[in-house]
């Protein structure tokens, strides 16, 4: 059973959402870092006030909350979204190892709204052969090279 501050982190995500349709501002969507209770980005979507396509709720909240904590390393954070996160969204979370993921509507609800969520995750299922973007790799052998030299190097900062 959820918390009464669980609760208001996603009301406040929600919010943030609504706000967007109102200002025009960007899509649906918010999302909201918290750690140790307290919140450290509010956000809602940005895409068409940006043109960034990648500008997500979730996506502008994790640079906000790398920003004001000044670390790439958002362990002890949880993030509240309005909405199930797109597979672009869940791989900015998981690789900034938010620990906790919580979202309002799903997938199946943001289609409904006309967007492509569901689109992408099923496209994700298929063999990359099947997908609508069939992606072609080359020069694998030299790519490969950068990789060895970050191998090898001793002052990396891993992640």
């Amino acid at each position: 059973m959820l918390t009464e501050k669980e609760n208001q982190y996603m009301l406040e995500a929600i919010k943030k959402a609504e706000e967007n349709i109102i200002s025009g501002t960007g899509g649906p969507f918010g999302a909201v870092v918290v750690k140790d209770g307290k919140i450290i980005s509010s956000v809602g979507n940005r895409v068409t006030s940006t043109n960034d396509p990648t500008a997500h709720a979730e996506v502008v909240a994790i640079r906000e909350a790398c920003e004001v904590l000044n670390t790439f390393d958002l362990s002890g954070c949880e993030i509240y979204a309005s909405c199930e996160p797109c597979p672009m969204c869940l791989g900015a979370i998981m690789w900034a190892r938010i620990d906790k993921l919580y979202y309002a509507a799903n997938r199946i609800d943001a289609s409904r709204a006309g967007f492509d969520d569901e689109l992408f995750y099923s496209e994700l299922a298929l063999p990359s052969d099947k997908r609508m973007l069939n992606p072609t790799q080359i020069l694998q052998k030299e790519a490969i090279t950068v990789f060895d030299k970050w191998i090898e190097s001793t002052d990396k900062v891993p992640y």
